[in-house]
């Protein structure tokens, strides 16, 4: 038989209520005093909005993080939040939310907890209230600062969920790029935090990401206001733009600074040559545009400057070499150049230089007419490259020291840092200079040797296509530190030494002209006559020789020539011939000005560019040039040393905090880069630590700071985008553009200047576009008819940043180029 239920006859309640009273009396007391110790400590709201996974995105949670440390404070801080204080701290040290079972019972310690953190809140911060112990989302921002409230963040959880689990809340995913779908692995990323400072904690021996990270996401939330449209697409996948790497910190951070420019005390290359071309047109906007094949002689080489038939037939004489310059349909094609049969994605640095994919360029005239000097060979699937030349057919490397060896004063790599090679070949020379920490602008002419700049270029080597014709190269004065000419064939002496004094107009006073062609170590007749007509020319010029040697390994002689700091020469020349250029003549005009047999002077002034040596490199990259003077207004309003201090900042910025880690793109992958509107050269100075070359393109109408561009140790061209750009196609992994195509509205046709963007990019290149919503639209549907992949679309009020990467899509329309048909 069961045993009653033991009871109280005077019905008071058993002792173990009591002790149960107790219990929660004593739970309440502690948890209101852990959260007086947690929020005693905070210096600001510890908010911090944890998205939902996608299996349970009905439930939103908000996690009450703690206050950050004092080591928090010394985190990277963003440059452009003007003193104020990040409103979110960092986050990864536990969970702050009150547990359910408690919250009646400390109501009114909540409630004034919510009064103490709305005192200390900056304007504009959100704030949670608990309720049954869930906490409720703010409808105004979300963590990324996009400002796209509920909407946009349900898309975002769309995109790229979080775990649910709060252990997971304290980790950030890392990114997905190329060739590793599962993000950047462990040392890279490792890698980039040592880089960007970021805090590194543990849970359970797995590394979580707090500082950098954080630092950008505080600062967009400042800095961003709720009309924000977002959309963001990654490797193929939709990506969210809220996810650490993924969002546009950079983009949010800097798309509103330094854009709006003026010509400050530069003038333009436009003034300066006073031959440009009248403006195009716009042809009006479009809403659906449709591209077509371009059907031509070159097939898929065409360069429609260089390959205008039409134009060259008409040629009154080809004598000075008029029929491999530059002759620009009147209205630039809109048709898309097609792709070589079985193209394939380029073979990565440094392998590249080796050996490139013969399908990308299949041409063998080259190698059948220049194989037996090393110059580039066919094997088997493959062209391959020994890494000679002409002039070095056991090796570039040994050509290189061997210069050095002559004249020490070189110092490659430290006193001359930029190169002009004057009929590259298949620029080797340029390609090796690397190594020694130099840059080379290789040049040669579309010509007879088929294809050369088009194999430099594959092989991820700086070159260009032109000829030392009837007008002047596209480069300013007194920029090169070295020029070469490794048996150029180019006629230096003749008419007054025109081509030579070209020359003498690019090269800075001080720098060195290296000459290795067979007249300086054959005795043909035809050798000596040129060697005796060169001394006399040169000594006219005053160029001292400094050296001439021959390099018993390579059999070849090697002449180097340095040209005056000074006039002093120049006074006490017995007869002025080559004579002084009028003093009314621009050395910084080139663009299609007419050669001159004529001589540029030394400046005198020791505040002119020209009159020092740049600084040593690296130290030239970030110092200002000593010839900019605080008199002097930049292109964006500031004294022009404070202006190019400021760009440099700014775009290492941009860098770091978005290029690099917020697009989507596999850096690795990426050699060729274009900056198409250059001001500085900044963005090409922030990316110094990659394995990559920039050519900085300064547009004709733009101020012009080329010559800085070079100061620096960097380089570039003039050029005109209404016109078509002097390379082959699929030359650049990566172009960028900063608030060009706006600009270029106004005189050119725009899908112009995207089918010539098309013809200049190889497939799976990527494009970035900076500038006005209204103009980054138009890019965006212009590129979205070419089946491109876009990566990202920002905009926010007027402004917008595009990321968007070629694909291997070509029309089936097919548009028939009459003036280039042979």
């Amino acid at each position: 038989m069961a045993q009653p239920r033991y009871t109280r006859i005077d019905n008071r309640r058993p002792s173990s209520n009591y002790c149960s009273t107790v219990t929660v009396v004593v739970f309440v007391a502690l948890c209101l005093v852990g959260i007086w110790m947690m929020t005693s400590s905070s210096v600001g709201p510890a908010q911090s909005v944890e998205e939902v996974s996608l299996d349970n995105k009905d439930v939103i949670k908000k996690q009450m993080t703690p206050p950050p440390a004092e080591e928090g404070n010394n985190g990277q801080k963003s440059e452009d939040a003007s003193g104020e204080t990040p409103n979110e701290d960092k986050k990864g040290d536990g969970d702050g939310s009150l547990p359910k079972e408690d919250e009646s019972s400390s109501r009114q310690e909540n409630q004034e907890e919510e009064k103490k953190e709305e005192s200390t809140t900056p304007s504009g911060e959100t704030k949670s209230e608990t309720q049954g112990g869930e906490d409720k989302k703010d409808d105004s921002k979300s963590e990324n600062g996009d400002g796209g409230g509920d909407s946009d963040e349900k898309k975002d959880l769309k995109d790229n969920p979080d775990e649910e689990n709060p252990d997971a809340n304290e980790k950030k995913t890392k990114p997905e790029t190329e060739g590793n779908e599962s993000g950047e692995d462990d040392e890279n990323q490792k890698q980039f935090e040592s880089d960007n400072g970021e805090k590194k904690t543990s849970d359970d021996d797995k590394e979580t990401k707090t500082g950098n990270q954080d630092t950008e996401t505080k600062t967009e939330k400042e800095n961003t206001e709720p009309n924000v449209d977002v959309q963001v697409e990654q490797e193929g996948q939709p990506k969210n733009e809220t996810s650490g790497d993924l969002s546009p910190p950079g983009a949010q951070l800097e798309l509103l600074n330094e854009t709006t420019t003026q010509n400050g005390s530069f003038s333009t290359q436009a003034t300066e040559s006073k031959n440009e071309k009248e403006a195009q047109k716009a042809s009006g906007d479009k809403l659906d545009y449709k591209w077509a094949l371009c059907n031509t002689t070159a097939g898929p080489d065409y360069i429609p400057c260089l390959d205008n038939v039409q134009a060259i037939r008409s040629l009154p004489s080809t004598k000075h070499y008029e029929h491999r310059e530059r002759h620009c349909p009147d209205s630039p094609p809109t048709c898309l150049v097609p792709l070589p049969e079985g193209y394939k994605r380029p073979i990565e640095w440094p392998k590249s230089r080796e050996k490139i994919w013969y399908t990308n360029v299949p041409h063998t005239k080259l190698a059948e007419y220049k194989g037996h000097q090393n110059w580039v060979k066919v094997t088997g699937e493959y062209l391959t490259f020994p890494g000679g030349g002409t002039q070095f057919k056991h090796g570039a490397l040994h050509y290189i020291d061997f210069i050095q060896e002559s004249v020490p004063a070189i110092a490659w790599g430290n006193r001359s840092r930029v190169i002009l090679d004057v009929g590259c070949g298949v620029a080797s020379f340029g390609g090796f200079l690397f190594d020694r920490d130099v840059i080379t602008m290789s040049l040669a002419p579309k010509d007879e040797h088929e294809a050369q700049v088009q194999f430099a270029l594959e092989r991820g080597i700086p070159a260009i296509s032109a000829v030392m014709g009837t007008t002047r190269l596209p480069f300013p004065g007194r920029v090169f530190d070295i020029v070469h000419c490794a048996r150029c064939r180019v006629p230096w002496h003749i008419e007054g030494g025109k081509l030579l004094l070209e020359l003498n107009r690019v090269l800075r006073p001080g720098g060195f002209f290296v000459w290795s062609a067979t007249p300086v170590y054959q005795k043909k007749t035809e050798d000596v006559e040129i060697w005796k007509a060169m001394s006399e020319l040169i000594k006219k010029m005053c160029w001292e020789l400094v050296s001439i040697n021959k390099d018993t390994i390579n059999g070849v002689g090697v002449a180097t020539y340095r040209k005056p700091t000074s006039n002093e020469c120049y006074t006490k020349r017995s007869e002025p011939q080559p004579p002084i250029c009028a003093d009314s003549d621009d050395p910084n005009a080139s663009w299609k000005v007419p050669l001159q047999a004529c001589m540029h002077t030394a400046p005198e002034d020791k505040t002119q560019r020209g009159s020092q040596w740049p600084e040593q490199w690296p130290a030239r990259l970030e110092k200002p040039p000593f010839w900019l003077s605080s008199s002097q207004t930049g292109v964006y309003g500031k004294a022009a040393p404070e202006d190019f201090s400021a760009d440099y900042e700014h775009w290492k910025r941009v860098v770091t905090k978005s290029y690099l880690k917020g697009l989507g793109i596999n850096w690795a992958s990426v050699r060729n880069v274009m900056d198409m509107r250059a001001v500085y050269g900044g963005f090409a100075a922030a990316l110094r630590d990659l394995k990559v070359w920039v050519m900085n393109v300064v547009p004709i109408d733009s101020p012009d700071t080329l010559a800085i561009i070079y100061e620096r140790g960097l380089f570039g061209v003039y050029h005109d985008w209404c016109e078509s750009f002097s390379t082959y196609p699929r030359s650049y992994d990566l172009l960028h553009a900063d608030h060009l195509f706006s600009k270029l509205k106004q005189r050119c046709n725009l899908t112009a200047v995207i089918a010539e963007v098309d013809r200049v990019l190889r497939p799976e290149g990527k494009l970035i576009v900076r500038d006005d919503a209204e103009t980054i639209q138009e890019v965006e549907a212009m590129v979205k008819a070419m089946k491109w992949e876009v990566r990202m679309t920002y905009l926010k009020e007027k402004e917008g940043l595009l990321a968007v990467q070629k694909s291997l899509w070509r029309p089936n329309e097919v548009e028939t180029l009459t003036y280039a048909i042979a």
